[in-house]
């Protein structure tokens, strides 16, 4: 019989270990690579939920925003449609002439005092009259021009007559003033 040699059976050894080395090395590698897959997939879920809390919060946000601004400008329709009944009962009380007033002077003080409690709902609500007067500087953030005209003693811009007053909803303006305008050329 052959005898075995030695050096087959060291390198059977060798051979063996290199084999469970390299396998243990590959399990190594694919815990690694698992790990660093999950890590990856983490950061993911938390990059997504950190996005998701911001989303949240500034919907949130932008909730109340219109919450304020339904309640401060929510009426603003109703007001609008208000104006004319304002500017009609203004015409009436303007309209009545002395002799009209003596006579009916009740219907003359029931009509002001309408007048007075719808302003005062005004301003409860937020609505503020403005009134320009002649001599003014024409603003087109709160005045309408109606007309221009050139009118001796005033400068260009100058208001010369007032039409109609205007109205703001706290800081929004609800109708413009209506005003005439100077146009006369600087000398």
């Amino acid at each position: 019989m052959a005898e075995p040699k030695n050096e087959d059976f060291l390198d059977d050894i060798e051979a063996a270990e290199a084999e469970e080395l390299s396998a243990q090395t590959e399990e190594f590698d694919d815990e690694a690579l698992e790990l660093d897959s999950l890590r990856a997939e983490r950061d993911d879920y938390k990059d997504r939920f950190m996005r998701a809390l911001a989303d949240a919060e500034n919907a949130r946000k932008r909730g109340d925003k219109a919450r304020r601004e339904a309640e401060q400008y929510g009426g603003s329709k109703l007001a609008r449609d208000m104006l004319p009944v304002y500017d009609n009962m203004k015409r009436a009380v303007e309209a009545a002439t002395e002799e009209q007033k003596a006579v009916s002077a009740a219907l003359i003080e029931g009509v002001e005092l309408t007048m007075r409690a719808l302003l005062d709902v005004f301003q409860k609500h937020g609505i503020q009259v403005v009134s320009p007067e002649v001599g003014d500087r024409f603003d087109p953030q709160v005045h309408e021009a109606m007309f221009e005209a050139p009118v001796p003693g005033t400068k260009a811009g100058d208001i010369i007559q007032v039409s109609a007053e205007g109205f703001m909803l706290h800081d929004r303006l609800l109708r413009p003033a209506q005003v005439g305008v100077s146009s006369t050329p600087a000398s």
